[in-house]
């Protein structure tokens, strides 16, 4: 009986102090350059890095126009998706400061390291996402 006791593996409910603090600092890098390209995504939209004649010149083609507008629609898109990649990162660290960090919402069990070091704001584990 003692020995089916040792060879159990206990399922760990949470991650450790020292695994979210490592989960953490993954994070604030991406968040700060998540943040970064958002900066530059906006600056491109509005042309406030851009010491050239672009937002004065006179357009003479309507082709040129077309193709302008529908590239700020495509960087406004980007810059969209952008700022939701930067509040899932926020939400991720407001997880980790509440100790929820990396338990999958729908099967409530781990989800892998390996999972939450490229996709750090996970909040579903693989087999919960495939069930989607």
């Amino acid at each position: 009986m003692e020995e089916d006791v040792k060879n159990t593996t206990v399922e760990k409910l949470r991650y450790s102090d020292e695994e979210l603090q490592e989960f953490k600092e993954i994070i604030l890098a991406k968040l700060d350059k998540a943040r970064d390209d958002y900066s530059q995504l906006m600056a491109s939209i509005t042309h406030s890095s851009s010491n050239d004649i672009e937002d004065t010149s006179p357009t003479f083609k309507v082709m040129e126009e077309g193709a302008s507008s529908l590239s700020k629609e495509e960087i406004g898109q980007l810059a969209q998706r952008q700022q939701k990649f930067i509040r899932n990162l926020e939400a991720a660290l407001v997880r980790i400061e509440n100790k929820t960090y990396g338990i999958c919402r729908k099967t409530g069990k781990l989800i892998p390291k390996e999972r939450l070091k490229l996709v750090p704001h996970a909040t579903l584990s693989v087999e919960a996402k495939l069930e989607q």
